[in-house]
């Protein structure tokens, strides 16, 4: 194929040369339009079963960290509603067991309570919301990850199965319940034995429960004293949050001053023919005046009454 094009383009004054340096140029591959690459949250998950981490403000100077902090596992708190609506209700319980099945599904009874517990430490410690649902499906809304991998990576596309979401809900409704499960302590993230997060080695490792090793903070930030936010309420519809789009502008076309605008003309309509002796029809009739007196209706025998008598 490459000798007959050569051969043809000689045949039109071309070299041969030339012609097989038009024919690599032709037959070269188009490199490939990259589209932009989306900047990816440092804080994000990183893989399937591991938790995202969030930026921390300073430590207070003021409060001392306990001594045997660095080595004791410290159980965290009930967990407590507070005045919140049966719908705040509701949605958490389906947040937390949605966090529960899609992380943990294939993990034992204690697996899963130990991934609820991690749910609802961050609920309690001030980095993160203050809701159930709001911590489930932080980053959602964004295109750089989530905290949580499951509600970015199209896991909730899977229907889940009908006796593995009874235990998912079981285990969050006894969670929401005040349910403890002490073994994890304050650990508010995890991550499984295949990977390896950025943030392993900043934090303190509290256990290792199935496929997950648990964490905490190290400092304040991971002692008792710091997870006192107290439950907000306002609860989000369950599930991933959508992007924001940005409003797309509209163009609207300006009409030039010095367009003629055409004037619809108004309909015109013949006279109507009037015959003569039609002219003065519709017109009020002028009464004809009568100067006679009407008859008197008095009879003749008393016509004379009523004149004086002499």
């Amino acid at each position: 194929m490459v000798l007959a094009v050569a051969l043809g383009m000689a045949l039109i004054g071309v070299s041969a040369s030339a012609a097989l340096r038009v024919f690599a140029i032709e037959q070269a591959p188009v490199a490939a339009k990259v589209a932009p690459a989306v900047p990816i949250d440092p804080f994000a998950s990183p893989a399937q079963g591991t938790t995202g981490t969030i930026a921390l403000p300073p430590e207070p100077k003021a409060l001392p960290v306990p001594t045997d902090f660095a080595t004791g596992i410290t159980p965290a708190q009930p967990f407590a509603f507070g005045p919140a609506t049966m719908l705040d209700r509701g949605r958490a319980l389906e947040c937390l067991a949605a966090a529960i099945y899609y992380e943990a599904a294939s993990e034992s009874d204690d697996g899963q309570r130990a991934v609820a517990q991690v749910v609802l430490n961050r609920v309690r410690h001030p980095a993160f919301p203050a809701t159930v649902c709001g911590v489930v499906y932080q980053g959602s809304n964004k295109p750089t990850g989530c905290q949580f991998s499951f509600a970015c990576d199209g896991a909730m596309a899977r229907e889940p199965s009908r006796s593995g979401w009874a235990r998912a809900l079981r285990i969050a409704a006894a969670a929401l319940g005040g349910q403890v499960f002490a073994p994890v302590g304050l650990a508010t993230h995890y991550h499984t034995f295949a990977v390896t997060p950025a943030w392993n080695r900043t934090l303190v490792m509290t256990d290792a429960i199935g496929a997950h090793f648990f964490h905490r903070w190290k400092g304040y930030w991971g002692t008792a004293a710091a997870f006192h936010q107290p439950y907000r309420g306002g609860e989000q519809v369950p599930g991933p949050l959508r992007p924001v789009a940005a409003p797309i502008p509209v163009a609207v076309a300006a009409v030039s001053s010095a367009v003629h605008v055409a004037k619809t003309p108004e309909p015109s309509y013949a006279a109507p023919v009037i015959q003569p002796a039609h002219t003065q029809s519709g017109q009020p009739l002028a009464a004809e005046r009568d100067d006679r007196l009407p008859d008197s209706p008095v009879l003749d025998r008393w016509k004379d009454s009523g004149q004086f008598v002499r």
